[in-house]
């Protein structure tokens, strides 16, 4: 039997919605971790927005992988590379996400990320349209386009961007 899935909206966010992605560096190591998902051929990633304290993305997990798997290594991968790069460069922000679990000493990301399953083209497209916007949000302030935010999937359907080519475009869903 073929596991199979519809395209997802998911919603990862920092532990206590701190600001870790002001930091480029920790953006990159998420795109880094899509861009490896990717070409292991374990997801397809339409769309994504990378805001200062958490990500939303429509992906798609290949047939016969594991949510569980895919969507953990994402986040096992990142939170192993933000820990790396505390410990070496900012020991005292590594401080912040202490908290001396049985299963872990340090955590980045909220547990439980909010995935939604795209079953429907308009829901589909309503997140795309949504993830791209985000940046132009009046609470955010980070673009006045959505395709002038660099840590996004806008441009990529805007202009042809190829910033991230691993990107899939929503029609090869």
């Amino acid at each position: 039997m073929t596991l199979s899935y519809y395209p997802e909206f998911l919603t990862a966010t920092i532990l206590n919605w701190q600001h870790l992605f002001t930091n480029d560096r920790f953006k990159q190591i998420v795109t880094d971790s899509l861009q490896n998902l990717s070409q292991e051929k374990k997801c397809k990633v339409f769309a994504f927005v990378i805001m200062p304290n958490h990500i939303h993305m429509m992906w798609k997990i290949e047939d016969d992988f594991q949510r569980k798997e895919v969507q953990g290594s994402l986040l096992r991968y990142t939170e192993h590379q933000f820990k790396k790069h505390l410990q070496s460069n900012e020991p005292l922000l590594l401080q912040k996400y202490y908290v001396n679990d049985a299963d872990r000493s340090y955590q980045f990301w909220e547990r439980e990320p909010m995935v939604k399953e795209c079953r429907k083209d308009k829901f589909f497209m309503q997140k795309i349209n949504y993830i791209h916007n985000n940046p132009c949000q009046s609470k955010w302030k980070l673009a006045s386009l959505p395709e002038d935010y660099y840590w996004s999937s806008a441009a990529f359907y805007e202009s042809g961007s190829r910033d991230f080519p691993w990107l899939s475009h929503y029609l090869e869903r």
